[in-house]
């Protein structure tokens, strides 16, 4: 007679060719056109970047067309609606930066999305430290300088950022609130006023994804303090973190993600976030993304989206904690 076990092992085994055959539909389902992959901003950058990486891939797995769509505008909310907007079979795929997810739901007082209910998470992508750059010639050289330096003139320090709101200017209030330091936040439009200011000396420092400013660090042309994450990052090993050196508390990654419009089936998500994990792990591919400063980071589907609701939860605190508002 046979015994529960072996009738539990039995199932199991009968349900595998049923396994086998839904998979098998939905790759065939993936398989019957092309893909989009909207990009919310110019060419150029880590999300291009990564959206050219998916596109490639993807092509090649699928045998069909992986377009990449820049399509900038409002702050990336056009890219985004075009992506809400489309249909739910896990063809138009949306690559995102962090800030558009859990910062802007919170910033802007007319923010056009819920994340949760207007878009799929499909996977975590990459990420990449912040990193705090100093001009060679201000007046510290390490993060204890900075902060000393702070202390004893209040306000008589600043630094930059790509403006109100950014990722890089909340990873400088954060810093200024783990430190209990005031120093003057100078916002610019965009990233590369903000830096050109710190590379001619006129602000000296700021807080900057790592690829923007690994270059000018390699040149001597900005002195790196410290990277903003938990651990050194393997791009540049060299640069300690915050934590090292007394200030805990301050981890602000860049990172980015992919997403599909709500809607899009389970199993359709599932299939994309293995296809994914699968280019991502591609050594190739990871010396690209380490080129750009990037490493790859593939949270899946519900660690994704449970991910985007805690540190949304968080910037929420910081924002309101200091009266953040945009102009």
């Amino acid at each position: 007679m046979p015994t529960r076990r072996s009738l539990i092992a039995l199932a199991a085994v009968l349900a595998l060719p049923a396994l086998a055959l839904a998979q098998t539909a939905v790759e065939k389902q993936l398989s019957q056109e092309r893909f989009t992959l909207v990009a919310p901003f110019p060419p150029g950058g880590p999300v291009d970047t990564l959206a050219r990486v998916l596109s490639d891939g993807l092509a090649k797995r699928y045998g069909q067309p992986a377009l990449v769509d820049n399509a900038p505008g409002a702050a990336g909310n056009i890219g985004m609606d075009k992506v809400r907007k489309a249909r739910p079979d896990g063809h138009t795929l949306l690559v995102i930066p962090a800030g558009n997810l859990t910062i802007n739901p919170t910033l802007m007082p007319k923010f056009p999305f819920n994340i949760e209910k207007d878009f799929a998470p499909i996977s975590m992508l990459a990420k990449t430290p912040n990193v705090l750059v100093a001009h060679p010639g201000a007046r510290f050289k390490t993060v204890q300088e900075l902060i000393a330096l702070a202390k004893k003139q209040p306000d008589t320090l600043s630094y930059s950022s790509p403006g109100i709101g950014s990722g890089l200017h909340l990873a400088g209030e954060l810093f200024k609130a783990q430190t209990d330091t005031e120093i003057l936040h100078v916002a610019y439009k965009g990233t590369p006023p903000a830096l050109n200011d710190v590379l001619g000396g006129a602000v000296p420092m700021m807080f900057s994804n790592l690829p923007t400013v690994l270059p000018h660090i390699k040149s001597g042309k900005l002195l790196a303090l410290a990277v903003t994450d938990t651990t050194r990052t393997p791009v540049a090993p060299e640069i300690p973190t915050l934590a090292e050196q007394g200030v805990p508390g301050v981890v602000v990654t860049s990172w980015y993600g992919l997403l599909a419009p709500a809607g899009t089936p389970a199993e359709v998500q599932e299939q994309l976030a293995r296809d994914v994990q699968a280019i991502l792990a591609q050594p190739q591919v990871r010396e690209q993304l380490k080129a750009q400063g990037l490493s790859e980071w593939p949270l899946k589907t519900t660690e994704f989206g449970a991910h985007i609701r805690n540190e949304t939860a968080s910037w929420a605190k910081v924002i309101k904690a200091r009266g953040i508002t945009m102009e």
